[in-house]
């Protein structure tokens, strides 16, 4: 096509060329005389060819243009190729389009959205563009004002960042990981990671901020780009630490702003350099987090404790800015002046209270009542209450105070021998049960001990609770008040008139007696005879394989009768004899008094029932 138009075109000036020639010859004969010319005569067309439609369909008509003429006419055409930037003129406009020439045989088309409506070109402008196609489907030639500048933005970013060039940039909106940033007409990544040295909480605040940044990966063929703001901040902090480490020293006193809170200090940052400050550090007194004194972003005025220059480590203080609180603690708290504080902390021993910031003191469990026995603060204390207590010793060297909250109160102590007086009847309630006697309370904060022989006249009890049962109400004797020791002997027996003297009439010796066997032990059988009294038929000094016979012969429950020899009523028990069980019955009363003698307990005293028998001497296997 394009050689047809360039046939066409050079056709054109050979007729042009033609037609000036025979008009001026014309002009020349028609100045000198022009004969007279019948333009009706048929001779004037004898000569001439006459050529139907056939002819013209069956004739085809070759011209070939001279290459040279070709040659010629084509160096006068720009070297243009499609994708490319060009350079044009404009050379026309309509309500749609703007005309270019660039250079080539047809002009060019651009449309005119591709302008903003206040800067759009004036004729005889030139302006680059971008060659999309030389020519469409209709043979238009295709440029794009748009994709020029696109491509010349491009151009640019990738020079900016073979040069690591800094390159401004404007935040245009948040996405996940990070920010889209505007650096031309192009947008680029900005990862959160990346906006600031420190960590970022809040991205919203960088909305529509111009930041300086640098192009840290450059993708061509994805079209991707990722900036860094944190590698230019890096670079200035490097300059600024190598300068503050030149000018430190430890104990001067610096500003710094809280960068990071952790549980075991913070990081203040220095002005290019992080320091820590301790949480030991922060106060002379308890801190369970750090949070709890400092926030994020915040100011600091702290003091340089430590610094290791190979390490690039400086430690810091916050504390060390106040004077120590146990400098004058003795005069601000003597010994028996009232304090008030907040409790911080508990063991099972007892309960620290903050008096001041720095300044602890103790309640041990012992000095929280006068009359209960607590075991545990907490059975009292909750973390963070506010307790009154008395100083009761101070150690400066040792950093330890003494306090004491029952010494607010009077102690109840000072006059129980007055208040509960030995011989009298008193009302209380059982408030526990152990194995050697019982609890009783008689009033709050005040108890006694009933030990486990004062609770029957009669029965040999193994446990308390064989008769007793917990906050039954009871009526008790006082034995014994022991202010010193702080201690009640309550007896529960003793509120009844003691019994033996009319049993020991009763079960005189040599009486026949029934009762129910209720053990059988290695050492004899228990019978439980009248008024819930035990009595005892010993097997004296009969082998093992003796007494297994017997304890075969004899179970729980079995009716026998046997013959008083003695009565105990210190150990509550009445000595008895079997016929049918001793070798010798003319000998009865030997054989008990034997078996007496050989025992370990002295009367008086409550005779334990053996639970494995003593090796009888002359015993056989």
């Amino acid at each position: 096509m394009v050689e047809k138009e360039l046939e066409t075109s050079l056709l054109e000036e050979a007729s042009e060329e033609k037609t000036d020639e025979v008009s001026a010859e014309t002009v020349v004969s028609t100045e000198e005389t022009a004969p007279a010319i019948d333009y009706l005569s048929p001779e004037l067309f004898q000569n001439i060819n006459i050529y139907n439609k056939e002819d013209m369909d069956q004739e085809k008509v070759e011209e070939e243009i001279p290459a040279e003429l070709q040659s010629k006419y084509l160096e006068t055409l720009s070297d243009i190729d499609e994708q490319e930037l060009v350079s044009g003129r404009v050379i026309g406009m309509t309500d749609n389009d703007i005309i270019l020439d660039i250079g080539f045989k047809s002009e060019g088309i651009i449309h005119r959205s591709e302008f903003p409506q206040d800067k759009l070109p004036s004729i005889g402008d030139q302006i680059e563009v971008f060659l999309e196609t030389l020519e469409d489907r209709k043979g238009n030639m295709v440029l794009s004002k748009t994709k020029a500048d696109f491509l010349k933005c491009w151009k640019r970013i990738r020079t900016t960042y073979e040069n690591n060039e800094i390159i401004s940039c404007k935040i245009l909106r948040r996405i996940k990981g990070g920010m889209v940033v505007d650096i031309g007409d192009i947008e680029a990544f900005l990862p959160g990671s990346q906006i600031d040295i420190r960590p970022v909480r809040d991205f919203d605040l960088y909305l529509d901020k111009e930041l300086e940044v640098r192009i840290v990966k450059f993708n061509e063929m994805r079209k991707n780009i990722v900036v860094s703001r944190k590698i230019l901040l890096e670079d200035e902090l490097k300059e600024q630490r190598e300068h503050l480490f030149d000018q430190i020293n430890i104990g001067d006193i610096i500003e710094g702003q809280v960068k990071n809170v952790t549980d075991f200090g913070v990081f203040i940052d220095l002005g290019g350099i992080d320091g820590l400050l301790h949480i030991t550090d922060i106060s002379w007194g308890r801190v369970n987090h750090p949070s709890e004194v400092v926030t994020l972003d915040e100011k600091l005025t702290v003091k340089v404790i430590d610094f290791d220059e190979e390490k690039k480590r400086i430690s810091l203080g916050l504390k060390q800015l106040t004077t120590h609180p146990w400098e004058n603690v003795s005069e601000k708290y003597p010994i028996g002046s009232a304090v008030k504080g907040k409790i911080v902390s508990m063991t099972n021993y007892g309960a620290f209270i903050e008096i001041e910031s720095g300044v602890e003191g103790l309640i041990h469990v012992s000095e929280i009542s006068w009359t209960k026995h607590i075991k545990n603060p907490s059975e009292h204390y909750s973390m963070g209450d506010e307790i009154e207590a008395q100083v009761l010793t101070i150690d400066v060297e040792e950093r330890k105070i003494s306090l004491g909250v029952k010494q607010l109160q009077p102690d109840p102590w000072d006059s129980i021998e007055e208040k509960y007086m030995i011989g009298t009847l008193q009302k209380g309630k059982v408030i526990n049960l152990t194995q050697f006697g019982a609890f009783v309370e008689l009033e709050e904060g005040i108890d006694g001990l009933i030990h486990i022989s004062d609770l029957s006249w009669t029965k040999v009890l193994r446990h308390p609770k064989e008769i007793l049962e917990k906050n039954q109400e009871i009526e008790v004797r006082i034995l014994e008040v022991s202010r010193e020791n702080r201690r009640i002997s309550l007896g529960l027996k003793q509120v009844e008139d003691d019994p033996w003297e009319e049993y020991i009439k009763y079960f005189e010796a040599g009486k026949e007696v029934q009762g129910t066997v209720i053990h059988i032990l290695d050492k004899g059988i228990i019978l439980e005879l009248e008024h819930e009294i035990e009595g005892l038929i010993p097997f004296g000094r009969k082998n093992k394989n003796v007494r297994s016979k017997i304890m075969e012969k004899y179970t729980r429950g079995d009716e026998l009768t046997a013959v008083v020899m003695e009565v105990k009523p210190n150990d509550k028990k009445i000595i008895l004899i079997l016929d049918e069980l001793n070798d010798a019955p003319d000998e009865k009363i030997d054989t008990v008094k034997e078996y007496m003698e050989t025992q370990e307990s002295p009367a008086g005293e409550k005779i334990e029932i053996p639970i494995q028998s003593q090796k009888p001497e002359g015993d056989s296997e």
